[in-house]
């Protein structure tokens, strides 16, 4: 497969081992790029274990830093966002990868049919509905779990939208951006795992908060003023 796994890492040391053994164990020639926040973020040895595996250090804070910073040294054609956590599902790869063929992204998509979580809260369930439909509302998307960033897309096509968000906003970012850009794009049913360990990074009222800022920031500057 001509495509990196991009795993953003932070305070993940003790899942990133179990999380790449799956991954190798069922994609054993696939290129994996690891981001990490800190250095003891990751246990250099799982590098010497494997082939195809990278790591770099992330020079600006933030989990879209991470991303954007990832994805820029990816040199294959498609890549593929995957926490750290071990809650997406390493066995869908093969199929999304096989739709993506035909797409700048692929989103994976919890709440359409065959779609489901072990690890959404009550709280994360409210809002990625309400982010979800705003967005469709505000950009004319077709997206039910807009914040969920399980996404592989074509590499170049990513590049090609500037994203800027260095923190959570990135995940409203990089759909609306695309959407703008009529790219075209499909959602994939994926279930949810519970996470190996450790617990959500995302602050549910203050990245709340910003990503609402973010998305009218955005529609006011390319929907109203047409910048």
């Amino acid at each position: 497969m001509d495509l990196t796994i991009l795993i953003p890492c932070k305070n993940d040391k003790s899942n990133l081992n179990f999380l790449i053994d799956e991954i190798k164990k069922n994609y054993p020639d696939i290129s994996i790029l690891i981001v990490t926040s800190k250095s003891d973020d990751i246990d250099y040895k799982i590098i010497e274990k494997y082939s195809n595996i990278s790591q770099i250090s992330q020079k600006t804070k933030g989990y879209g830093a991470a991303l954007i910073e990832g994805i820029l040294h990816v040199k294959t054609k498609f890549f593929i966002i995957h926490n750290a956590d071990g809650s997406f599902e390493v066995s869908k790869i093969a199929e999304m990868y096989d739709l993506s063929k035909s797409y700048d992204f692929v989103f994976c998509d919890r709440y359409i049919d065959k779609g489901g979580s072990e690890d959404d809260t009550i709280i994360t369930f409210i809002g990625n509905k309400f982010f979800s439909k705003l967005g469709n509302l505000l950009f004319s998307l077709k997206i039910s779990d807009i914040l969920y960033t399980y996404i592989m897309g074509k590499t170049s096509s990513h590049k090609s939208l500037n994203i800027l968000s260095n923190d959570f906003r990135y995940c409203v970012e990089l759909p609306i951006k695309m959407q703008l850009a009529k790219m075209k794009y499909q959602c994939f049913p994926s279930y949810e795992k519970k996470r190996i360990a450790g617990k959500k990074k995302v602050n549910a009222f203050k990245d709340g908060f910003l990503i609402l800022t973010e998305m009218f920031r955005l529609f006011f500057k390319f929907k109203v003023f047409g910048n």
